[in-house]
């Protein structure tokens, strides 16, 4: 599949790093003294902001010091931290105003797992706090588009979990699923599926971008 695009804004954790087994490990320390079964989370965290996620397990008024903790202790968790298969390659292909990331966790954490991964950092970087709603809202999407100066429309969002393709979808970007962490039938709803980034070529023309699929 062929995407002319005017720009292409990245998820960030399982798109473009894998920090599965440091995320395992910071929601098991975080869920064990209060008694929450980690798996529980786990099966609904991915995609999420962590203020979203911590909302559906603690009362309101526990949640933002438990908000507080969980990012410390990510922050000190930044082992088995990596770039996913093509990424490093693929961004330094990118000119800067046509690229940005779209996350559901802080600047501070995804700043570090970035830089941790051997990434570089965008020049518009969409986090938690810039925005009223995480995914699957599509503020953050139609905010980073708009940073850059882009329709929304002439962009290309890469994703990798169900709650990130509803975003860029909602937002009426067209919408490339890597199956990194989630099953491949998880993903239908994307305009395109393929197992990494491996799979894309990109070419920068001089009006913008060409991105093609080979799977």
């Amino acid at each position: 599949m062929l995407f002319p695009v005017d720009a292409i804004l990245f998820d960030i954790d399982g798109t473009l790093v894998d920090s599965t087994a440091a995320v395992i490990r910071t929601w098991q320390a975080w869920a064990a003294p209060r008694g929450i079964d980690a798996e529980e989370i786990l099966r609904v965290c991915h995609g999420r902001r962590t203020e979203d996620t911590i909302a559906m397990f603690l009362p309101p008024a526990q949640q933002a010091a438990a908000v507080t903790e969980l990012e410390q202790l990510e922050l000190d968790d930044l082992n088995e931290i990596i770039a996913l298969p093509a990424t490093r390659s693929l961004l330094s292909r990118l000119p800067a105003d046509r690229w940005a990331a779209v996350t559901s966790g802080s600047q501070r954490l995804m700043r570090a797992r970035l830089t941790a991964a051997g990434l570089p950092i965008p020049r518009v970087l969409i986090a938690a706090e810039d925005v009223k709603a995480g995914k699957p809202d599509p503020e953050g999407y139609a905010a980073a588009a708009a940073a850059l100066g882009h329709d929304i429309r002439r962009c290309l969002v890469v994703e990798d979990a169900p709650a990130g393709i509803e975003a860029g979808r909602a937002a009426g970007a067209r919408v490339l699923a890597v199956a990194t962490s989630h099953p491949a039938s998880d993903l239908t709803t994307a305009d395109t599926l393929v197992p990494d980034l491996t799979a894309c070529r990109l070419e920068v023309t001089a009006t913008g971008l060409l991105l093609s699929t080979t799977s």
